[in-house]
Order: structure tokens, then C-alpha cells, then sequence
């Protein structure tokens, strides 16, 4: 095996541009003179070598360059992506201002809908006004530690969206299975509890995310091939060693993402049980059509999730890159977009409040 001497690395300026005249040193003492890119051995040098402030390798900005190879068709490509914001803020605020308004709908369900609905308009709101920059004005530049805060609200509203599904399940559980117990068990107060823990757990997870980030020494230039500071896709612009960040990164989709669909499913396990219980068809169909919008909301979020992560780790030389991003943007898109609609068209109680502010707002 042969080992590097660091000290005996020197730039000769008689060498062809752009290489490092090196001297390698076998465990027989022999020395070897090799040529290495410049690029490649002075960080190299960088990093390794004591006293080094690697914080003078840090970006002062970073340039998102959109949707590579689509440049050309960034502004009609803008346009679906206009239209699901548009639909995503309009559809999530029209929920929280009813649900607020109506007191038909001062229910747990409802206030656990309302969290939803908030945790996707500050989503939505992470990323698209920055996607939509670039895509008309070509205002790609962030700076670092800008980069850094959008990168950690959009994983820990991701998180937290996942959080509100699976507390979501619970409520369901609680009301099918002790339904006389369903207002004593989930009060307001808990309501808010469940809600602050869920909340704190993604901020916790997702916080170290902007450190890993931060102390990673950058050599590999400055352009982020996405619409937005991913974690992964800044951290692989580094020289230094990512594999933490490829670890925590999945540790942290485990804890959340794991403990969320486990829960899910053991609460649909049991409700499932308790329902077959029923001696009524028609009880065991009004139990069933209460759970059919958290059905269709837990298949917009974890489908395009999963799907965006099965092609990043396995269809990376299958899928063209710009397949990934913008699957990676419906993956955030999506849900905050479908979601008031599936809960409009599904929910009679948010039907029925929906027609009747409109009937008082024609009254007026």
C-alpha cells in the first residue's frame, strides 16, 4: 500500500498547466514521481494538512441553475408550477379561514386539517418564489446562508407534514374505535401538545442538517444543479467526506418517515379490525368514508416520496437528471396542491361550509 507525504506535494511551473508534481513514497522507501490535477490535490492538501481554516473554502453564494438541459423551456415549464402555487395558497388558506369561521368544524379532525393546511402554505412558500425567480428572471444566485435556511425549512416542513398524517391516523383511530371517549381523549389542550411535539421533533432532526452543511470545506465550484438547496445536492459540491450527511440524511428519513407510516398502519390495522366488528353495513360504511380523505392525502404525500427516492437511488444512470428535479418538485408540490381539493370534494361538512359562506357572503 502506498502512503501520501503531504510535504512532498510542489507546484512546478515547468509542468504542463493545471497538474501537481508529486512524490509518493512506498513502504520500501522507494520515491515515485507522479502528476495529479492541481484541482484535486490542492484541496486535497486543504483539508488535510493541521491548521487549516476550512471555513476560507465556504461560498459567499451559490447559483440554483433551474432544471439542467430544460433551460430553454424554463418559462412554459413555470407555468404548471404557477398554477399548483396558485391553487396551493388560495385552497390551504381557504380551509384554515373556514375552519376558523365555522363552528360546525371545531372539531379535532378539522384542527389537525388546519395544521395541514399551514404546514403546506410555508412549504409552498419555501420554494416556489425562489423556483419562479429563476425560471423569469433568471435570478439564480442565494447566498450561503440563505441556501442553508431554505435547505432546513423545507426538510423540516417535510417533515412536519408527515408528522400531521400520522396524527391525523390517530385521530381517526380515536373516533372509530372510542367514539364516546373521542372529545374527552383529544382536547384542545392535547391537540396542542401532540401538535408542539410533532412540530419540535422535525426542528430537532432537520436542524443538524444546516451544520453538516456548514462545515464542509467547498472546492468543487458553486452551482447546484436543482431549484432549490437540497441537502444532497449541496453537500455533493464538497471535497471534503459527505458520507455523515448520506447517513444522518437517512437516519433522519427513518426516525420520521419510518416512525410516521408504522403508526399509520398499525392505526388503520385497528380500525380496520374494529369496523369488521360492526353488525350494521351501513355503520361499517359511514366509518370507512370517514377515513377515505386521510387515505387519498397519505397517497398524494408518501407515493411521490417514495418515488422520489427510489429514482435518486437507483435511477441514476437510467433517468436524466432533469427527470429527477422535476420529480422532486411535484414530490413538494404536490400534496399542498391536491390536498384541499381531495378534502373540498370528500369532507360534506367542509362542502356544506364552503356553500354556506358563499350564501352568506351573497346575503351581505
Amino acid at each position: 500500500m502506498l502512503s501520501w507525504k503531504l510535504r512532498g506535494f510542489c507546484v512546478n511551473s515547468e509542468q504542463t498547466p493545471g497538474t501537481v508534481e508529486g512524490t509518493c513514497h512506498s513502504p520500501q522507501r522507494n520515491k515515485h514521481k507522479i502528476l495529479l490535477p492541481a484541482q484535486s490535490v490542492t484541496c486535497f492538501l486543504l483539508i488535510t494538512m493541521p491548521g487549516v481554516n476550512t471555513s476560507s473554502l465556504t461560498p459567499r453564494y451559490f447559483i440554483l441553475s433551474g432544471i439542467p438541459g430544460l433551460e430553454a423551456a424554463h418559462i412554459w415549464i413555470s407555468l404548471p408550477f404557477c398554477f399548483m402555487y396558485l391553487i396551493a395558497v388560495t385552497g390551504n388558506c381557504g380551509l384554515i379561514y373556514l375552519i376558523s369561521h365555522e363552528e360546525a368544524l371545531h372539531r379535532p379532525m378539522y384542527y389537525f386539517l388546519a395544521m395541514l393546511s399551514a404546514t403546506d402554505i410555508f412549504g409552498c412558500n419555501t420554494i416556489v418564489p425562489s423556483m419562479l425567480c429563476i425560471f423569469w428572471f433568471n435570478l439564480k444566485e442565494i447566498d450561503f446562508n440563505a441556501c442553508l435556511v431554505q435547505m432546513f425549512f423545507i426538510h423540516m416542513l417535510t417533515g412536519m407534514e408527515s408528522g400531521v398524517l400520522m396524527l391525523m391516523a390517530l385521530d381517526r383511530y380515536v373516533a372509530i374505535c372510542y367514539p364516546l371517549r373521542y372529545t374527552t381523549i383529544l382536547t384542545n389542550t392535547m391537540i396542542t401538545k401532540v401538535g408542539s411535539t410533532v412540530l419540535i421533533r422535525s426542528v430537532l432532526l432537520m436542524a443538524p442538517f444546516a451544520f453538516l452543511i456548514k462545515r464542509l470545506p467547498y472546492c468543487r465550484g458553486n452551482l447546484i444543479h436543482h431549484t432549490y438547496c437540497d441537502h444532497m445536492a449541496v453537500a455533493k459540491l464538497s471535497c471534503g467526506n459527505i458520507k455523515i450527511n448520506a447517513i444522518y440524511g437517512l437516519i433522519a428519513a427513518v426516525l420520521i418517515g419510518g416512525f410516521d407510516m408504522f403508526c399509520i398502519f398499525m392505526s388503520y390495522a385497528m380500525i380496520i379490525h374494529a369496523v369488521v366488528k360492526l353488525s350494521s353495513a351501513d355503520a361499517r360504511h359511514k366509518a370507512f368514508s370517514t377515513c377515505t380523505s386521510h387515505i387519498c392525502a397519505i397517497v398524494i404525500t408518501y407515493v411521490p416520496a417514495f418515488f422520489n427516492f427510489f429514482t435518486h437511488r437507483f435511477g441514476r444512470t437510467t433517468i436524466p437528471h432533469h427527470i429527477h428535479i422535476i420529480i422532486a418538485n411535484l414530490y413538494l408540490l404536490l400534496p399542498p396542491t391536491l390536498n384541499p381539493i381531495v378534502y373540498g370534494v370528500k369532507t360534506k361538512q367542509i362542502r356544506e361550509g364552503v356553500i354556506k359562506l358563499f350564501v352568506r357572503q351573497k346575503d351581505v
